[in-house]
């Protein structure tokens, strides 16, 4: 294993894997935040041309966190199909690349070899990857999952409906959600994003948001993303759930930082598959982005990349229904500007497709941020192109709650229209039976809230 290359007559010497992963990353504040980023731009170009001789077997002998200290890399290590393993171990970065990129590569090819992939390997070929690499390796991949609907199929686009409000509203999140399905959001899940972790609380917006699927016999899936001992506690008590929901981060600190351990992920799942209302067999929603591991100060030294493709490696290991990268909404400290928001959500989506899961991305920026709506529409389009699983919901973009800047409704029904893309199918036909959709196009029905009350049913139909 060399870790030492000659470029533009100088000498760059690297003290270990940990950092080459680091300094061959792209430019990301965060990584400078941590000062483990490369000092130049030959210093980048010298870290990538060693890793891309690197092999995988000295990947996977070299995680940035060594399994006897850390829960994640057991995990992750221990999830590795041995057989596959050794027939790729020799591969070095540079060939895992080409073979993903050619041609003749197809679906089935990189879910063969997938399970043979540590969370290390997949970071270090994301490094060696333009944007344009990126779109096109993901495009390829195709990650099935079933809750109550089957997600990830090619040639749809899904969305999470957000209902959130600032108080919890039962008739403010009620309000959200009749918009929302109107303009044919919402298939991918109805995902509240609760001001009120208890557990009161938290069995009053399930209740809520399971009563009207059910009344109005809407083939979707429901989640309150409280914290996951909050959600186990509502699901002790015989509150609906059908997913399980939980951030995460690439580390065992990380995690612990978030209040999760395996254990408890553990715990959830099993509940979730005996106790749930979903029909399953996955039951599970993950959030993750770049720089939460920084930002709680359990990065050890490693860069955002590879902890966030960590992230997936952890969150593979429970076969999850949903996964998606909360990508601009921790601010600029760790992803700058609308540049650097952009690199990170297609390497977040390449890497989680890659590592098997049907992957989502929240476009989105704070305020605070050097990015604008223009910004995040441009990433919403690469993505789709990309073959992106899902997107939020959000009126107007603008999340009343988290105080953030996200897609709308609106920029759902456009991407379908832009990329030929429609809705998850058992949705797309519930949407056409009460006149929102026309072969996955919106009507001139669309927005009409009234739908979802009685007299606006009888008057529509």
């Amino acid at each position: 294993m060399f870790l030492k290359t000659r470029l533009f007559g100088q000498t760059f010497v690297f003290k270990d894997v940990k950092e080459v992963l680091a300094k061959a990353n792209e430019l990301k504040s965060g990584d400078m935040l941590a000062g483990i980023a490369a000092e130049s731009a030959a210093e980048r170009v010298a870290a990538k041309r060693v890793l891309s001789e690197l092999t995988l077997e000295d990947l996977r002998l070299n995680p940035v966190l060594p399994p006897e200290i850390d829960e994640v890399s057991r995990i992750i290590d221990a999830g590795v199909n041995e057989g596959i393993y050794q027939a790729i171990k020799n591969w070095s970065v540079a060939e895992l690349r080409e073979y993903l990129l050619q041609t003749e590569t197809t679906n089935l090819q990189i879910q063969q070899i997938s399970p043979g992939l540590t969370s290390e390997m997949v970071a270090a070929v994301a490094k060696l990857m333009s944007n344009l690499d990126l779109i096109l390796a993901a495009s390829k991949i195709e990650n099935l999952a079933h809750c109550n609907t089957t997600i990830g199929r090619k040639g749809c686009l899904a969305s999470r409906l957000q209902p959130n409000h600032p108080t919890d509203s039962v008739q403010g999140i009620l309000a959200s959600m009749r918009e929302g399905l109107s303009y044919g959001v919402g298939d991918a899940v109805i995902g509240l994003n609760p001001v009120d972790d208890t557990v009161p609380a938290t069995i009053r917006s399930l209740e809520t948001m399971y009563h009207f699927v059910e009344e109005w016999q809407i083939p979707t899936q429901i989640c309150v993303l409280a914290h996951i001992s909050t959600q186990m506690k509502a699901l002790g008590k015989g509150a609906p759930v059908h997913l399980l929901f939980q951030s995460l981060a690439g580390t065992e600190a990380g995690n612990k930082a978030f209040g999760i351990n395996k254990g408890i992920l553990d715990e959830a799942y099993d509940l979730g598959c005996k106790e749930g209302r979903a029909i399953g067999p996955n039951i599970m929603y993950f959030e993750t982005g770049q720089g939460s591991e920084l930002s709680s100060e359990a990065h050890h030294g490693a860069d955002q990349v590879t902890l966030e493709a960590r992230c997936y490696g952890l969150a593979r290991h429970y076969n999850p229904f949903l996964v998606n990268t909360v990508v601009g909404f921790i601010g600029p400290e760790y992803l700058y500007d609308s540049r650097q928001v952009t690199r990170a959500g297609l390497e977040d989506h390449f890497m989680g497709k890659l590592s098997g899961l049907p992957m989502g991305v929240d476009a989105c920026y704070t305020n605070h941020m050097k990015t604008d709506q223009n910004d995040i529409e441009n990433l919403a389009a690469l993505l789709t192109a990309a073959g992106c699983t899902y997107f939020m919901g959000i009126p107007m973009g603008d999340d009343v709650m988290l105080n953030y800047q996200c897609t709308s409704y609106h920029d759902i029904a456009a991407l379908r229209e832009v990329f030929n893309l429609q809705p998850l199918p058992e949705f797309a036909a519930w949407a056409q039976a009460r006149g929102i959709l026309d072969h996955g196009r919106l009507t001139s029905r669309a927005g009409d809230a009234t739908i979802f009350t009685k007299g606006g049913e009888e008057d529509g139909i």
